[in-house]
Order: structure tokens, then sequence, then C-alpha cells
């Protein structure tokens, strides 16, 4: 499965994004909770410092109501404390009703030469409460930065990619043989003008050297054609020479069969340059039917050499804006293929819709290749006297009108159908 380049790059870059976020959260609200601890710690120890200066003078009542009026610190008689001592612990809180987490620190304090332990505690509900407001606003705004990003880095993208995807595109619409060739926008990125500038060269060469081969083609099948004339006029002549001998008629027949089909092949490959080179570009209302109609003698004449029985069913108007000399192509190549590739006493079903033209014939009892069947010089059997051209020529004259054909094999029928 084929990712787009924006979706794929921007893809890593939220899924990195995501696990930073992931493993960021927990490490923020680890390294704060342990800063407030310290900090409250800090507190501690300085509100002792501050006790121990201010009660150096302190009598046992002046103990007695510090302890009465202070919730949150005690002086009570020496524990053996030895030195400042901070740990966490759970405690029931009076005010809230319930367990919560105290900071304690215990303290050794002298008092008018006496030792007393000194107790102070403090809450740090107050801490979790603000770490994870703390952390939801980071939280908030790590998201929101990286949304930023993302939308921000996928629009640059899009900006910095369009000249390659209007690239991509041009070169996807890009038919050689059309004389449309693209042209590339300009950009001020050195990768992508000189990714065009090379696609230009190439091509410029390759459509020069295609129409060399096309110009070839179209004069080399327009000078064979008064040779193979002449050839054959010859032959004719020569075929109604009296004093033949049998072997000697036997083999003008032969050669008489070879300049025909070297004249078909000729007469293939001068229609097909015509194609190529938009000589067809005329258009003008043609109604299959009519066509089917006026030369339906001449198909079933041409079906009854293999005892061909053909079926016309018309039952719809197949009417469609063309060059006339290219539909009759296409009707004659459709039926022609349909008679050499059938068998004897086999049958041809010619189906007309508004929409369609489907020409059915019984042949060989399994289904065709259909990826090579339109090839140029692809025959499906070699025994026929076909030239292999004929459905390159009617694929052609589909591609030139827009329409769409298909192959099926079903029934026992070979089917062909013309969509437009």
């Amino acid at each position: 499965m084929t990712k787009k380049l924006l979706n794929k790059t921007t893809g890593s870059f939220l899924a990195f994004s995501v696990l930073i976020l992931v493993i960021a959260a927990p490490v923020f609200y680890f390294i704060s909770e342990v800063l407030y601890i310290y900090e409250t710690d800090e507190v501690l120890l300085f509100h002792k410092g501050d006790f121990v200066k201010d009660s150096r003078n302190f009598s046992e009542d002046d103990i007695a109501a510090w302890n009465k009026y202070n919730r949150d610190v005690l002086i009570v008689p020496d524990m053996g404390v030895t030195k400042d001592s901070i740990f966490g612990k759970s405690l029931f809180d009076s005010i809230s009703g319930e367990k919560e987490p105290f900071r304690l620190l215990y303290a050794p304090v002298e008092i008018n030469g006496k030792q007393f332990t000194y107790i102070e505690k403090s809450n740090l509900v107050e801490m979790e409460g603000m770490v994870i407001s703390i952390a939801v606003m980071f939280l908030v705004i790590i998201i929101i930065l990286l949304i930023g990003i993302i939308l921000l880095s996928n629009r640059l993208a899009k900006r910095i990619w369009s000249p390659f995807y209007n690239t991509l595109q041009q070169i996807q619409d890009f038919e050689i043989d059309k004389n449309n060739p693209p042209h590339f926008i300009d950009n001020d990125i050195d990768e992508f003008s000189r990714l065009n500038n090379s696609l230009d060269r190439l091509i410029e060469k390759n459509t020069a050297i295609y129409k060399s081969q096309r110009e070839f083609v179209e004069n080399a099948a327009h000078e064979l054609q008064t040779p193979l004339a002449l050839f054959q006029t010859k032959l004719d002549t020569l075929s109604q020479s009296s004093g033949l001998s049998e072997e000697q008629s036997g083999l003008i027949g032969s050669l008489n069969n070879d300049v025909s089909r070297m004249n078909r092949l000729n007469k293939n490959l001068l229609l097909l340059s015509k194609i190529d080179n938009d000589s067809y570009f005329e258009k003008h209302p043609v109604v299959f039917n009519d066509y089917i109609e006026k030369h339906l003698d001449f198909f079933i004449e041409q079906a009854a050499s293999k005892s061909v029985a053909v079926v016309v069913k018309l039952s719809k108007r197949a009417a469609v804006n063309t060059n006339p000399v290219l539909a009759e192509v296409l009707i004659n190549n459709l039926f022609l293929n349909a008679i050499r590739h059938n068998t004897d006493n086999g049958k041809i079903v010619i189906t007309t819709t508004s929409h369609s033209i489907t020409f059915s014939n019984t042949g060989q009892d399994v289904p065709l290749n259909a990826e090579k069947l339109f090839n140029r010089f692809s025959k499906a059997d070699s025994s026929t006297k076909g030239n292999g051209l004929g459905l390159a020529i009617v694929k052609k004259i589909i591609e030139l009108n827009r329409w769409d054909i298909s192959y099926n094999f079903h029934e026992g029928l070979h089917n062909f159908t013309v969509k437009f």
C-alpha cells in the first residue's frame, strides 16, 4: 500500500511528536514533584532556623502557648533526635477529615539550656494540585505547540512540494503520440528545477525519435504501395500467360497470396500511421446499426467460407459522433477478427445497445490472453492469415475517441464490447 509523500513525512513527524509527548509528560510530573518536595523541605528548615533564633529565651509557658496556637509546629521534650530529619508520611488531617501526605521535620533545639525536639509538618496536598495544574498546563501548551508545528509543517511542505506534484501530474498526463508536451512551472528550488530540465530534455529527445520513427513508417508504407501494386499486376499478367505448368501456376498463386498479405500489412501500417498523425480529425454523426445493416450481406458472404452463422441483435440505436472512415474500419476489423478466429459451423452474434456494440464469436474453448490481445503483431493463433494489426487498430481507434473496449469469455463465446 503506497502513501503520499506529504502524508508519510507528516505521519512520521506526528508519531515522533506523540512519542516525545508520552515520555515527556510523566518525566515532567516526576521532576516537578521532586522540585516541590525539595522546596518544601527548604521551607521547613527555614522555619526551624527562624524558630531557633526567636526562641532562645522562651519559658515553659511560652512553649505551651506556642504549641497551643501553632497547628503545624510542636515543641516537645527531647525525643533523642540528634540531627534534622525530614521524611514523608501520610497523616490524618482534622480539617479535611481524611489521611493526607505530609512532610515532617524532626529537629533538635535548645531552649534556655534544655533540649527539645522541634516537629513541623507541611501538607503536600496543595503540592499535588499545583503539580497537576502545571502538568495539565504544560500538556496543553505542548499539544497546541505540536498541532501548530504539524499544521505549519504540512502547509509549508505542500507549498514546497507543489512544483514536484505539478511535474508528476504533467508526466502522468503526457502521451508521446499526442502533440501536447508538458509545460513545467518555474520554481526557485534547485533540485526541482534540475528535475524539470532533465525531463524536458528527455521528453524532447524521445518525442523527436518517436516522430522520426512514425514518419519513417508512413514514408516506407507510402513507398511500398507502388512496387507492391506493380508486383501484383505483373503476377496477374503472368498468371494469365499460356503454357504455364501446374507447378508454375501453384507458385504464382502462392506469390499472389504473399503479395496480398504484404498489401494488407502495408495498408494497416499506413492506417496506423495516419491515425497517429491525427489525419482523421473530422467527426460526423455515425449510426453503427445503419452500417451493419448496409453491409450485412457482405459480412454473411465473408462468413460463409467457414459456414459461420451471423446473428444480428440491433435492439438499440448505437449512435456516435466520430470519423466515418474509422468507424467503418472498427466494425470491419471486429467482424474479420470474429471470422478468422472462429471455427467451422460456428457463429457470430452482433449486439448493439444505445451505448455499446458487442461482437461475440465461437472459437477456442479457452479464454484468450487479454493483456496481449490488442498489442501490435500479437496473434492468438499463428495459423490465421491476419497480420496481428487488426485489434491494434481497433484499440487505437477506441483511444482516439476516448471509448473503452473489453474482452471476456462467457458460455463458449469470445465477447469484444466497445462502450461509448
